[in-house]
């Protein structure tokens, strides 16, 4: 299952960069060019407001149902950035694999309004999985998505039985 995920780095046909916000492009683009340029990038960037990738339902389910998730967030980047930082090296990395090999049934799930990972990103990776099911959610951000989790989880449980 892939719910919100990146196409890989080297996508043909996506504009990989479209639709991220102007933050998060720009992290992405210095990743490129390796974990110094990362770390340098960070130093000198300006935090971006949430309100650039996350929508008002975003936030608002950060401060409710999903407050839970901001919590384990908050205390994985206590222990420091070396976590998010190997994550986002590794967004601009080959995979290793193609999704054309894939033989399982996968659910590619991903918010029609996502800022943080673009919807474009969910749906390339629907069309070159051939044993994809795809669930874009309309109005659903990057977090609102998950409000889909159960179903999700009983279309996996339900591949797996049979």
């Amino acid at each position: 299952m892939s719910v919100s995920g990146p196409a890989p780095f080297d996508a043909d046909g996506l504009d990989w960069f479209a639709g991220w916000s102007p933050g998060i492009a720009a992290e992405n683009r210095a990743a490129t060019g390796g974990r110094a340029a990362l770390e340098a990038y960070w130093a000198g960037a300006e935090p971006e407001d949430m309100g650039a990738f996350f929508t008002e339902a975003d936030l608002a389910a950060l401060g409710g149902g999903w407050s839970w998730l901001a919590g384990v967030a908050g205390q994985g980047m206590e222990q420091g950035q070396e976590g998010f930082l190997e994550d986002t090296l590794a967004a601009v990395r080959p995979w290793g694999f193609r999704l054309a090999a894939i033989r399982v049934p996968v659910l590619i799930m991903h918010g029609a309004a996502d800022k943080m990972v673009p919807c474009g990103h969910g749906e390339w990776l629907a069309a070159r999985c051939p044993a994809a099911a795809s669930r874009i959610v309309a109005d659903a951000g990057h977090i609102t998505v998950l409000d889909r989790a159960p179903e999700a989880l009983s279309w996996l449980a339900n591949r797996a039985r049979s």
